[in-house]
């Protein structure tokens, strides 16, 4: 076969899946959306597009977003058109549509048969928007507004013939009838890599050495903003730092913003969290919170390796990998009681649940399971079990993305494989 992957930040979701179809034979070519780079990775050849203009000025808002899409979908729908000029036709065209990239790919290559990776669907209700009281902007006309940020997944639905998503509750998100199209299969976790170990060292910024032996909490996310609990989890500290006064709190995360939006005034979530909480907690308290930034992978698996409890929080959104890989290293997890986390954290059996908004019972969900050595253990092996058994990279999910890639390639168009 000959594939083509269109993401803007290639590999992203498709970082083994790309690789794995180029090692089994196939010729496998990749889109992204950057100046430069290498162009040979893993056996994908890579083959950068750069738009040729940006977007225009004064465009009303709710069109922002989809006129932005458009002017990526025209460029990458250019740079195809060299490709098929050249001689080149795929088979099959794998694409995240959240750039716009895909809109092209049928009128470049009418036959080409396209499957699309979908993440999320925007909900008025039941997902992140308005959520959190603290941070929604009440709008009676949000429906309107969120029908535009929709468009553009549903210019891709008339398009596509098939689709995958990495959740159940993210897949609900997207109306029928393209619903029927969509195969849930996860990214995939590396559990032969991720595993725990009884002898794990990390070792801080100031060069103290933590281990298994230390009440070490963590906390992930990609950048320390709302949609990712970072405020309830820095509200949480004061009680936290109280109860366990031999506790090391770990943050890991820029910070920028990758799905809200960033404060008013032009600072980071983190300073307005720190400002705000600077009188409820001593030097003494500070010096055990450590911010430490963008981890190399295997600095960021060491320290959940030596994490005694793992606290993971998200708005109704996109589940993260860090979480999924917490589980394969036998973290002890708090994690917030919120879709999608519901299909993997099962309260009392591979973590405990709390509610999102409540600082008080997060710090006291942590503190009491930091006192129970025994069901750390427990759901820890719960945890890690639940993942090697449904989301496990070799054994479950690659071979899952490689069978649907194939069924796209071989079977006419129809709804896909069913959930």
């Amino acid at each position: 076969m000959r594939i083509l992957f269109l993401h803007q930040n290639f590999p992203g979701q498709f970082k083994h899946l790309a690789p794995a179809l180029a090692a089994a034979g196939h010729e496998v070519v990749a889109l992204p959306m950057r100046r430069g780079g290498p162009s040979v990775w893993q056996g994908v050849r890579v083959l950068p597009y750069w738009p040729a203009r940006g977007s225009a000025p004064g465009v009303h808002p709710w069109l922002t977003d989809l006129e932005t899409k458009a002017v990526r979908a025209e460029a990458c729908a250019r740079h195809m058109m060299r490709l098929r000029d050249a001689g080149f036709v795929p088979d099959v065209v794998v694409a995240h549509p959240g750039w716009g990239e895909g809109l092209g790919v049928k009128t470049v290559w009418p036959a080409t048969r396209l499957g699309l990776y979908c993440e999320l669907y925007y909900q008025r209700t039941g997902a992140d928007v308005g959520f959190d009281p603290e941070f929604a902007q009440a709008d009676a006309l949000d429906a309107m507004r969120l029908r535009f940020k929709n468009l553009n997944h549903d210019l891709h639905f008339e398009l596509a013939d098939a689709a995958l998503a990495p959740t159940r509750w993210q897949a609900s998100t997207f109306p029928e009838p393209f619903r029927q199209r969509i195969h849930v299969v996860h990214d995939g976790i590396d559990t032969a890599a991720l595993q725990p170990r009884a002898d794990a060292c990390f070792t801080l910024p100031d060069g103290r050495v933590l281990t298994r032996a230390d009440e070490v909490v963590t906390f992930v996310a990609r950048n320390l903003e709302p949609y990712r609990g970072f405020h309830t989890f820095m509200r949480a500290l004061p009680e936290l730092l109280r109860l366990r006064p031999r506790a090391q709190v770990l943050l890991v995360g820029s910070d920028g913003v990758s799905y809200g939006t960033p404060p008013a005034d032009g600072r980071s979530w983190r300073a307005v969290l720190t400002e705000e909480l600077r009188p409820r907690l001593s030097l003494a308290d500070w010096a055990r919170v450590h911010f430490l930034g963008q981890l190399p992978y295997p600095q960021f698996v060491a320290m959940l390796q030596v994490s005694a409890v793992h606290t993971y929080l998200t708005y109704p959104f996109v589940l993260s990998w860090s979480l999924l890989e917490a589980m394969s290293l036998g973290c002890a997890i708090v994690a917030s009681d919120t879709a999608p986390v519901r299909e993997v954290i099962i309260q009392g059996d591979t973590g405990r649940l709390v509610d999102f908004f409540d600082p008080t019972g997060l710090a006291q969900g942590v503190s009491s399971l930091l006192d129970s050595p025994a069901e750390r253990q427990h759901l820890g092996h719960a945890a890690r079990a639940l993942v090697r058994a449904r989301y496990d990279l070799s054994a479950i999910c690659l071979p899952a993305q490689m069978a649907w890639v194939a069924h796209l390639h071989l079977e006419n168009r129809r709804p896909g494989l069913p959930v």
